[in-house]
């Protein structure tokens, strides 16, 4: 009998983990919505459970721009700003923002944009995922919640809209909102014709736009999500907002540590340019990672000593308090000690 494939391997046992993880997690509400927080599942099942759903339908919204609807039945809820996990037929893991209807418990609706020198994800949507394939779905989760507030003025950048446009259709009647909306050219900005019959005070932008032009209300809660450099330059004007990236900020420096793997008997030595990921895989060769950016979760490990320096994008504060994610967060303290 032939063995089966690291990868393969991999993928099963990394959707096994995360499926333990979700029945731990409580489920986190925004103040805006009307449902409670809830210890157990929505309708009788996980909130982060993986669950097989089929692309009902595929649509270019946008130059470079694939829309994909997943349909399924009695879906876990969501609120505006979650995102859901999708694990590609080669076995990526890739998080989308959702950007549907979250009162549609028969399909979730994301959207990629073609990233030409990317890591594959986007290209293998594009290229390889058509109406009828059926995928992996992780979640949904929320790290981009929408809080209660007196007015608000949202920054999209490109298919950084998608999280936006689910915000600003959630926000009730006579709510004080602003959208700056920005992309390369319109033909490249998904979902453009929606967001201007939205109403409220909508400002397209072709190119950077002049952050400064742009009135925003002093009490207005600021919303981002777009590139490195518009995330940037609005956290410069409002410190303030909330935000979320399409990738993690740039990696900062660091001092080189040593990792004490408790349950191996081994002690390794993290290089200030290389990750604890990286130095336990030369070791420990079959250890489970997907994403490398602190998004996915695959590689979390349980802290056992030490001061962690966290830099995903995806653990709760609980959970950094007994984990970290090895493929981007590192050590404050000169040694750290893992479960492994």
């Amino acid at each position: 009998m032939t063995p089966p494939k690291p990868l393969t391997v991999a993928v099963v046992a990394g959707a096994a983990l995360l499926a333990r993880r979700a029945l731990r997690r409580r489920v986190r509400v925004s103040p805006l919505w009307p449902w409670p927080a809830l210890e157990e599942p929505v309708s009788g099942r996980p909130r982060s459970r993986a669950l097989r759903l089929r692309v009902a339908a595929r649509e270019e919204v946008a130059d470079g721009v694939v829309q994909l609807r997943l349909e399924g039945r009695d879906l876990p809820g969501w609120e505006p700003g979650a995102h859901i996990d999708l694990v590609l037929p080669s076995g990526l893991v890739r998080q989308y923002s959702l950007c549907g209807d979250p009162a549609d418990t028969s399909a979730y609706t994301v959207a990629t944009r073609l990233v030409e020198d990317g890591r594959g994800g986007s290209r293998e949507v594009h290229e390889r995922v058509a109406e009828g394939t059926e995928l992996e779905v992780r979640g949904p989760r929320n790290r981009f919640p929408l809080v209660q507030a007196p007015s608000y003025a949202f920054v999209a950048g490109g298919i950084g809209i998608t999280p936006v446009l689910s915000m600003v259709r959630a926000l009730p009647e006579g709510t004080d909102w602003r959208l700056l909306y920005c992309g390369r050219s319109r033909a490249s900005m998904p979902f453009l014709e929606e967001v201007q019959a939205l109403g409220g005070a909508v400002t397209v932008v072709e190119g950077v736009p002049d952050l400064g032009a742009w009135e925003v209300p002093q009490d207005a809660t600021v919303y981002c999500c777009g590139p490195e450099g518009l995330t940037a330059a609005v956290e410069e004007r409002w410190p303030h907002v909330h935000v979320e990236r399409f990738t993690p900020r740039a990696e900062r420096g660091g001092s080189a540590f040593e990792v004490e793997l408790r349950r191996s008997g081994r002690t390794l030595t993290v290089a200030a340019d290389s990750t604890v990921l990286a130095a336990v895989r030369a070791e420990l060769p079959n250890t489970l990672y997907s994403c490398e950016q602190g998004f996915c979760g695959t590689c979390q490990q349980r802290v056992l000593e030490g001061e962690v320096d966290h830099r995903d994008e995806l653990l709760t504060d609980g959970e950094r308090a007994e984990s970290m994610l090895i493929c981007v967060s590192r050590a404050r303290s000169e040694r750290l000690v893992l479960d492994m």
